[in-house]
């Protein structure tokens, strides 16, 4: 008592396109960074280069989650991979609260004793950064509240940016103030507006993966509008859930009349109870199983569930 629906590809050609070009164009500021402070001798670009690898390993994730997600379901995988985007999202967004914290130790630590910098090298190198992640930005920002995994690879273009920005703007008052410890201060403003946006995105994609009912789905009122249904007598095992972006799923048992099982009626039963959920609701929930049942039935289930 379910509507099928193929979940293989959702969009996953385009995510792959554009998650490639900014992997691309995150490798090729990588490079230079390492060239820059091969050359420099800058620690701030350094770091600002292990920050870069960081998000690049973050984005081979993505590209990586982004293709098996358009791997069909099979009868082993019944959702195939598209929870791939999910893990590959927490996974970044792990990444960049351990780069946050560690931004912010580093920055303190520079405050107290910050280390000699070439101010020059270290604009020049900066301005570079800035110009790729400016072009990754504008690449995924179109799409990136397509998916978890999307908003994840933005959040580490936009770090890089923010790093980049950060190079530049301790470039320029070390080269006209002589203040070393400007480094150390764009460092941590860095790691103050990385912080909230990674625990932020975080928190979602756990609560995908401890699968909690989506956000805007209140079960109360779904039981309510359900009860609402001409003949239904009682909800109970009722379940929903998020398998991954765009993705709702629910599921409960509906005890009904026992006459609907005698004229036929369970059908029209069926078709409300799903419309309900598709189109009641800010979440519409399009893939929802109903099993309806007379009231004699919860004598014979032997593992109640609850909800």
């Amino acid at each position: 008592m379910s509507h099928d629906h193929d979940h293989a590809g959702q969009g996953g050609g385009a995510s792959r396109r554009r998650l490639a070009i900014a992997f691309a164009i995150t490798c090729v500021i990588l490079i230079a960074q390492i060239v820059g402070a091969a050359i420099t001798g800058s620690l701030a670009l350094i770091v600002d280069a292990g920050h870069v690898l960081t998000d690049a390993g973050g984005l081979a994730m993505a590209l990586l989650a982004a293709s098996l997600a358009t791997r069909p379901a099979t009868s082993r995988r019944t959702w195939g991979y598209a929870r791939a985007e999910v893990l590959a999202a927490t996974a970044q967004a792990a990444v960049l609260l351990g780069v946050g914290l560690f931004v912010l130790v580093e920055g303190v630590h520079r405050l107290i004793d910050p280390p000699p910098i070439a101010a020059g090298g270290l604009l020049i190198f900066g301005v570079i950064g800035l110009a790729g992640n400016a072009i990754a930005i504008a690449v995924l920002l179109g799409a990136r509240r397509a998916n978890f995994n999307l908003r994840a690879a933005f959040l580490e273009v936009v770090n890089d940016a923010l790093g980049s920005l950060g190079v530049i703007v301790a470039a320029i008052v070390i080269a006209t103030t002589g203040w070393l410890r400007a480094d150390a201060a764009a460092a941590i403003l860095i790691g103050i507006l990385i912080l909230p946006r990674a625990f932020r995105l975080l928190r979602q994609t756990v609560d995908v993966l401890l699968e909690s009912a989506p956000a805007g789905l209140d079960l109360d009122e779904v039981r309510a509008h359900l009860l609402g249904v001409e003949h239904v007598r009682q909800v109970h095992d009722l379940h929903a859930s998020q398998i991954a972006t765009g993705l709702p799923v629910l599921s409960a048992h509906v005890t009904v009349d026992a006459q609907c099982f005698r004229d036929g009626h369970t059908p029209q039963i069926l078709d409300q109870l799903q419309e309900c959920v598709a189109q009641h609701f800010p979440v519409s929930v399009e893939h929802s199983t109903f099993q309806l049942e007379p009231a004699a039935h919860q004598r014979h289930e032997h593992t109640p569930h609850g909800g």
